[in-house]
């Protein structure tokens, strides 16, 4: 996946980790700089996968 694309997931995972945040401190969780980089690569990973399946949909769906 090119570098504009994963620019592209991390700011939709930035405009909705206030939402994710007050979630987990309302279940006691406490989200700290350090914890939220694994969660940035895990989600980047599912959008790369998800972008994926839906450009190849797009080509056979065309």
């Amino acid at each position: 996946m090119n570098q504009d694309k994963t620019m592209e997931f991390m700011q939709i995972a930035m405009k909705y980790l206030p939402q994710a945040k007050q979630t987990l401190d309302e279940a006691g969780i406490e989200l700290s700089p350090e914890m939220i980089q694994p969660f940035m690569t895990l989600f980047t990973q599912v959008m790369g996968e998800a972008y994926e399946l839906g450009k190849q949909d797009a080509i056979h769906n065309d």
